[in-house]
């Protein structure tokens, strides 16, 4: 498959937002796109995963909404649901989508991967930054 954001894998995505060292998001709950605790994404990350959010209840009510459940477990996947304050890697263009509706969550910006510039400017984010 071809990866027209031209992502670099786990091991080299290593930058945030802010062009320094990307941090960890999240180990309890084991959050990230490869469940690494990091915002990490690649050709295979569709739905692009690189915003560290700290999850609200109004961001949770909202994605279910869209069809996507962060609160049931599915357990086989190595998710185990979200609560309000648990810290998660959510999709960028779901991050985008609960800008527009005024819901969007607070984020980490150490731990929002580079790419994610692509998609919305640093400005926009550091409002949103905790």
């Amino acid at each position: 498959m071809s990866d027209p954001y031209n992502f670099p894998q786990p091991e080299n995505n290593k930058i945030n937002v802010l062009g320094t060292a990307l941090a960890s998001c999240c180990f309890a709950p084991l959050t990230g796109y490869y469940r690494n605790g990091f915002c990490h994404t690649g050709e295979t990350d569709l739905s692009f995963h690189t915003v560290c959010a700290k999850i609200t209840r109004e961001f949770l009510e909202f994605s279910a909404s869209r069809g996507n459940d962060l609160t049931t477990p599915i357990p086989e996947h190595h998710f185990y649901g979200l609560q309000p304050n648990d810290f998660w890697c959510v999709s960028a263009l779901r991050w985008l989508e609960a800008l527009d509706y005024g819901v969007a969550p607070p984020i980490k910006l150490e731990a929002c991967h580079e790419s994610l510039l692509k998609l919305v400017d640093i400005d926009t984010l550091k409002q949103y930054a905790i």
